[in-house]
């Protein structure tokens, strides 16, 4: 007989403040890069009310107006008026300017097999990488309803459906499983800011977000929400208050919504304002794309590669495959298949992946999207390590 379990993961709107300093730390990278795709740049933020914090290392030929950047970034969330002013708000940075190390001024694709073998991490970390059979993203169920309903409610302010929304919005999703299949919707609950509508009751805010945000989140998924499950809708009361007028923020605070929801392991490194060259960004990248192909070429219905690296080499130090007793191949000989059909230096998951580029590809930028639109799964755009295009060649021999 089958355990019935129960699992919850939450996500938060781009207005939250924690999503906020991730989304203008992503900003800074992206303007540095399109500039310049050599770019070393780190940023970390931090808000509170009306004051914005922006501490940057970089080394860079690019000219970045950084606190115009985080300006912009902030006015593209499109606040209230009075909840968050991207104009008046003070911005106080802290900036260290750093030589190019000339060294790396070389385009990975061009880079020969040596060469790549001396581009070594300058960080040490140990990454995760996840994908199950519970979604067609390869994905756990839970996270990625929590951040469908997260962008519904985006989609909701911005599209004027609900246009007293504020920007900042929580969600949290409560799945029922049975062994590890989701079977059931045990509770949705919903935090909505609001603005500018003082006599607004938790009835017809109920009301207006069952209509426009839980029923098209949930439209086509086999599991919906049923008689028994709790919709919970600011248990605490309506939210005339909220955005970084409420609480404060901080780069690298959401990394669970960031990857899986806390369904696996993540290393809890922030994956927001980094640019390629930092492995503790793009391991977990790399990472996921290993176990999503092979649960996609069948060889586990769930599958997590763990990448763990050391300051001054080039490759991972280990390489870890679990898959929870799901594989249809041992763990060993998976873990042969993936060592076999995937390069984790660091240089060669810049090359493969394009990092460098892919700001420049992307006039309104392309890692300041994926804090809002996700780093995982469906995003903006289809994202290289999504690909499953090694799932047949690590199909190849299979018993």
């Amino acid at each position: 007989m089958s355990k019935i379990s129960l699992f919850t993961s939450d996500s938060v709107t781009e207005g939250h403040p924690d999503r906020v300093c991730d989304l203008i730390s992503d900003a800074v990278v992206d303007r540095f890069l399109q500039q310049d795709p050599f770019s070393r740049v780190v940023t970390e933020c931090a808000l509170s009310k009306n004051v914005v914090f922006l501490a940057a290392r970089f080394a860079s030929k690019a000219a970045v107006d950084i606190p115009e950047v985080a300006r912009q970034a902030i006015e593209d969330i499109g606040f209230h008026s009075g909840e968050f002013s991207a104009r008046d708000c003070t911005v106080v940075t802290s900036f260290v300017a750093q030589s190019l190390d000339q060294r790396v001024e070389q385009d990975e694709a061009g880079m020969s097999d040596k060469e790549l073998d001396r581009f070594t991490v300058k960080n040490q970390v140990t990454q995760f990488g996840f994908a199950c059979r519970q979604t067609p993203e390869l994905l756990p169920f839970p996270i990625v309803i929590a951040n469908r309903l997260a962008r519904q409610l985006t989609a909701a302010r911005r599209q004027q459906t609900i246009p007293y929304l504020s920007a900042d919005c929580t969600t949290q999703v409560g799945v029922e499983y049975d062994g590890r299949d989701p079977v059931r919707i045990h509770s949705v609950t919903l935090i909505a800011g609001t603005h500018g509508v003082p006599k607004l009751g938790p009835a017809e805010l109920r009301s207006d977000l069952m209509v426009a945000v839980i029923d098209p989140v949930f439209e086509g998924e086999a599991i919906k929400p049923d008689e028994g499950t709790e919709i919970f809708v600011n248990p605490r009361g309506m939210l005339h208050k909220s955005g970084p007028a409420a609480h404060s923020g901080m780069t690298g605070r959401k990394t669970a919504s960031d990857t899986y929801g806390g369904y696996a392991r993540q290393a809890g490194s922030a994956l927001s304002g980094k640019d390629p060259t930092r492995i503790d960004r793009v391991g977990a990248y790399a990472a996921r794309y290993a176990a999503k192909n092979v649960v996609a070429a069948g060889l586990a219905e769930e599958c997590e590669i763990q990448l763990s690296y050391t300051i001054g080499q080039s490759h991972p130090v280990s390489i870890q495959v679990s898959t929870f007793g799901t594989g249809t191949i041992s763990e060993d000989a998976i873990k042969k298949r993936v060592e076999q059909n995937f390069d984790f230096r660091l240089g060669a998951i810049i090359r493969n992946f394009g990092l460098r580029h892919l700001p420049a590809q992307h006039r309104s930028g392309f890692y300041r999207k994926l804090p809002a639109h996700g780093h995982f799964g469906a995003s903006f755009t289809e994202l290289p390590w999504e690909r499953t295009d090694k799932a047949p060649l690590l199909n190849e021999g299979k018993a």
